[in-house]
Formats: C-alpha cells, structure tokens, sequence
C-alpha cells in the first residue's frame, strides 16, 4: 500500500442451481440448438464441455445407441447417457 498498490475486491459469483456441479456434453442432432442447451445447463449451474472424461455427468445424444467415439467412451467411463427428452426434464 505504500507503494502505490490499490487492493481490488474481486466478487465471485456463485452459481447454484439444480445442476450445479454438473458437467454434460451434448452431441448429435437436437431439436434445439446447441447453444440454447448449453445456456439453459449453465444458467442452472451445470457445465458444458467438448469432451468426455472421467468427470461428466452425463452424455446428451440424439441416439443413445450411437457407436461415436463420445458414445463409446462414454459407455466406458460409466458416463450416463440422456436423451434430449431426458435432459428436457432435468432442466424443468
């Protein structure tokens, strides 16, 4: 402080929510854009990623019974896969 350092408070914001702590990854054809899915998950604290690890809670395909290499792997780390129906109502 004596020289010439402001402190700053920085304010975190918390986001709770019902999916908070949870990381979803979407893939394939939906009825609603991506983007729009992505915001509703994280405006109810959840996360989204590009990419399946040990770490997601859920996989979000158009085909459960796809053999993509997100679906495969997914299917090997135990990873949940829902339906977009499903998530529709994880988010309502």
């Amino acid at each position: 402080l004596s020289v010439g350092v402001v402190p700053v408070v920085v304010e975190k914001k918390v986001i709770s929510g019902k999916l908070s702590g949870k990381t979803f990854v979407l893939t394939g054809a939906m009825t609603m854009p991506r983007q729009d899915w992505a915001r509703i998950i994280m405006d109810l604290g959840g996360h989204v990623s590009e990419s399946i690890s040990k770490n997601t809670y859920a996989l979000v395909s158009s085909d459960p019974n796809s053999k993509s290499s997100k679906s495969v792997k997914a299917k090997k780390l135990g990873v949940t896969i829902l339906s977009e129906a499903e998530l529709k109502l994880l988010t309502q």
